[in-house]
Order: structure tokens, then C-alpha cells, then sequence
């Protein structure tokens, strides 16, 4: 997918701040933050969203949320409380069509999300 921004993330063609590299999964910083902590974590296989997940990638979701719950812990933000957020098409909010999960944490989250 040579058009797709996080998979050229992911191949190091555009740099990124990374925080956590595995073989299936990796993890960089919004460059964007929505809170002191902000956080996503993709697959390295181009899935478009979490709609197209399928039965074959439950050990890479479960790989990704693991990942996730790793990277809050090591922000410092699991005791007090995170929220993943996984937004799904244009109007879930989802920007870029490559699967990934915001780890959003550091302040208050309040809700409704917007």
C-alpha cells in the first residue's frame, strides 16, 4: 500500500517518533496530541480499519492491545486511567484508512468525546 501514510511510517520512508517496534506491531507519536500522552499503535500489515478486521487477526488485535496497555503503563498513565480510542471510517473520525489505536491519557477525558 505505497500510497498509505502509516505504511510508509511503518517502512521508515517518513520519519516518526517511535515508541515501541515489533515484528506485526508498532507504536509512534500523534504528531497531533489531543493529551499530554497520545500514542498509536498499528499493525505493520495494511488492514483499512478496524470494520475490516477479520477471525484470522485476533492474535494481532489481542498483539496491538497488549502493546497498548504496555505503552500506558509506561507512560505513567495506567493507575490513573487511559482511553483507546479506534475510530472507524470518515464519520467515526477516522483520518487515515490504516488500522490503529489511540492511547490517550495525562489529563481528564470527559464525555461525550465530540
Amino acid at each position: 500500500m505505497s500510497q498509505c501514510l502509516f505504511c510508509a511510517i511503518a517502512a521508515h520512508e517518513i520519519p516518526a517518533t517511535f515508541v515501541r517496534e515489533q515484528d506485526d506491531v508498532f507504536a509512534i507519536r500523534d504528531v497531533n496530541p489531543q493529551a499530554p500522552t497520545h500514542v498509536l499503535v498499528l499493525p505493520r500489515e495494511h488492514i483499512e480499519s478496524a470494520a475490516a478486521l477479520t477471525t484470522a487477526h485476533g492474535e494481532l488485535w489481542h498483539r496491538m492491545l497488549m502493546t497498548a496497555q504496555e505503552i500506558a503503563r509506561d507512560e505513567g498513565v495506567a493507575d490513573g486511567g487511559y482511553r483507546l480510542v479506534v475510530n472507524v471510517g470518515s464519520q467515526g473520525g477516522q483520518t487515515v484508512s490504516h488500522l490503529h489505536v489511540h492511547v490517550l491519557g495525562g489529563r481528564q477525558m470527559t464525555w461525550p468525546p465530540g
